[in-house]
């Protein structure tokens, strides 16, 4: 189990529990007067569970970080290839009450030190969701505490909030991870633009999938063996055509690069997959490398090229933007960054990326959502001691962030829209909690 090695002690305060408030897209006097009184008292449990890491941490309205712990599920991906759900769902099951424990103890406080609970409830897989959902629900309910239901990708672009306390509204943010691209306008909390997003496969999904064909270990996981790899390769040594030039939006595509990164590996006459690099000739080595460079240069040249049209877009709705925020896993990449951080000077904008720790999925980022949601007034009030046997969850595995912009939409494929939750922001602009 992973742990945050450093973290502050807190000093035990009262707890701060305000009633729920009416919705509004911004704080009125009287909760922007509660937010300057409260923050010291304020203290938020975030559990996460959406996909393979189990994640809580402890989080002062402050801004401080009391405690933060992940169990990785990383021997699972490598055994299985990927995330299989159910095997997923067991290990958090196995894991969620130390963590939470670990978290809370960490912190120097205990459950009646809390001021709510936030936990994710979508996006994400069902099976997972469940399990972090059931132990927010039974930590409130023993203690009395409200419940925050935290939408997945907005904690990673709030996080960044936490980071930079001076980072403004309204701001630019692309997310990028393993399941994810999403390009967003942040307008308001719980109020967002998407000017695009993944119509098949990931970034990250594309890089986890590259370095299992070169044979690369990913016992650290993909990204990083891959970007490591792609520092000893030539990024020009092959020409990958970059996805979706044709269709002048802002979505993102990688299943076709993968499929011209696949031919290309065929091309080498060497099961990469079957034949680890560690037993590579250098010759060998030196051929897995400029493919690697060579990949990781289109896929982040089709990052670079999306973002432009956005900013461009979004400079056009809210010319007061001045920040570029990059988060999710795949923004811990280095080269991402700093290609991303050129394409934002290019534009006359900031980059604002979260530490790698906070990048990848966190119990913090769910933590200081739950927070910036809970001081307008969006939570549920506490749930019974013990949920009935039929009791069903609240979880949105389908759950977009915001509403599509309609400006420049592409003639390709969409995302499917079968089974898919109403999006956040269309819940907070008809008003009630986040959790209606």
């Amino acid at each position: 189990m992973a742990e945050e090695p450093h973290f502050r002690t807190f000093q035990k305060k009262p707890r701060f529990r305000p009633q729920p408030l009416p919705f509004s897209s911004t704080a009125s006097s009287v909760e922007a007067t509660n937010r300057s009184r409260s923050l010291d008292d304020l203290v938020v449990l975030g559990i996460e569970t959406s996909c393979d890491d189990t994640a809580a941490a402890v989080v002062s309205g402050n801004g401080e970080i009391l405690s933060q712990v992940v169990s990785s599920q990383a021997d699972l991906l490598l055994r299985f290839g990927g995330v299989a759900p159910k095997m997923a769902e067991e290990a958090h099951i196995l894991v969620i009450d130390q963590v939470v424990q670990q978290a809370l103890d960490n912190s120097k406080l205990t459950g009646n030190d809390l001021s709510a609970v936030a936990v994710t409830i979508g996006p994400g897989l069902s099976l997972c969701l469940r399990v972090g959902v059931s132990k927010a629900r039974r930590v409130a309910g023993r203690f009395n505490l409200p419940i925050v239901g935290v939408h997945h990708m907005e904690a990673h672009a709030l996080v960044a909030r936490l980071i930079e306390r001076d980072l403004q509204f309204p701001f630019l943010a692309l997310l990028i991870s393993g399941g994810h691209n999403l390009l967003i306008l942040a307008r308001d909390v719980g109020h967002y633009v998407q000017l695009g997003t993944t119509i098949d496969d990931a970034i990250g999904e594309a890089y986890d999938k590259i370095a299992r064909w070169l044979g690369l270990d990913l016992s650290k996981g993909g990204g990083p063996a891959l970007e490591e790899l792609a520092c000893e390769g030539d990024s020009y040594f092959l020409k990958f055509k970059v996805p979706m030039r044709q269709h002048k939006d802002c979505n993102f595509s990688y299943a076709g690069l993968k499929t011209q990164v696949r031919l290309a590996i065929e091309s080498t006459n060497i099961c990469m997959e079957s034949s680890p690099i560690a037993t590579a000739s250098s010759s060998d080595r030196k051929s897995r490398a400029n493919i690697a460079a060579s990949f990781q240069r289109t896929a982040v040249l089709h990052l670079e090229e999306r973002c432009e049209r956005a900013i461009e877009w979004a400079l056009a709705m809210e010319p007061s933007i001045k920040c570029l925020v990059v988060s999710g896993g795949v923004a811990s990449n280095q080269y991402v960054r700093s290609r991303l951080n050129y394409v934002a000077e290019k534009n006359g904008l900031c980059l604002v990326c979260p530490p790698p720790c906070l990048c990848t999925d966190n119990g913090v980022m769910v933590a200081w959502t739950g927070i910036e949601h809970f001081l307008l007034g969006r939570f549920d009030l506490p749930p019974p001691a013990n949920d009935p046997e039929d009791f069903v969850f609240d979880i949105r595995p389908r759950w977009p962030l915001g509403e599509e912009y309609q400006h420049g939409k592409s003639d390709a494929r969409s995302v499917k829209r079968a089974r898919m939750y109403p999006s956040l922001t269309s819940i907070m602009i008809k008003g009630g909690s986040s959790q209606q």
